[in-house]
């Protein structure tokens, strides 16, 4: 279990963009590409605060992303599809160190977006709950599900 929990966190680290589906208020799935950052299993990501994604997290926090890594062939297809829940981050403490691990990973977002220009955003952190990790080196298809005991409440 140790390993899976090390690919994962692995997976999460390498990747650069994931696609997270947050429920609209149709009941329908959407499903949008963000880049993101982690701090070992804990996923963040930022939004614009009147994002479709941000009013649909503010009705319901469940959440189930995928995170894929490059690969040449299917032989070496590696990711992880999981289910979680969105937090949006208020503490100050806490956005700044979001602030320091997104910069660390992506330090272009200060030339991309000046804090002057940014608007209002929305910060999130998503606490993974269970985690199917995909990797075809072990086999065409071959997937594992990891459950990570953290509680689902909306």
């Amino acid at each position: 279990m140790a390993s899976l929990k090390d690919q994962i966190a692995r997976i999460i680290a390498t990747g650069a963009d994931m696609t997270i589906a947050t429920i609209r208020p149709d009941g329908w799935p959407q499903a949008t590409t963000v880049s993101y950052a982690s701090d070992g299993l804990t996923v963040y990501f930022g939004t614009g605060a009147n994002a479709q994604k941000a009013r649909n997290l503010a009705k319901n926090n469940k959440v189930s992303l995928t995170i894929n890594l490059p690969y040449a062939d299917w032989n070496h297809i590696e990711g992880i599809s999981a289910s979680g829940i969105a937090t949006r981050i208020t503490d100050p403490a806490e956005l700044a160190r979001f602030a320091q691990i997104m910069l660390a990973k992506f330090p272009q977002v200060l030339s991309a977006v000046p804090p002057e220009g940014a608007g209002e955003m929305a910060m999130f952190r998503v606490t993974l709950n269970v985690v199917s990790v995909l990797d075809y080196s072990k086999g065409f298809g071959h997937t594992e599900l990891v459950e990570l005991g953290v509680p689902v409440a909306a």
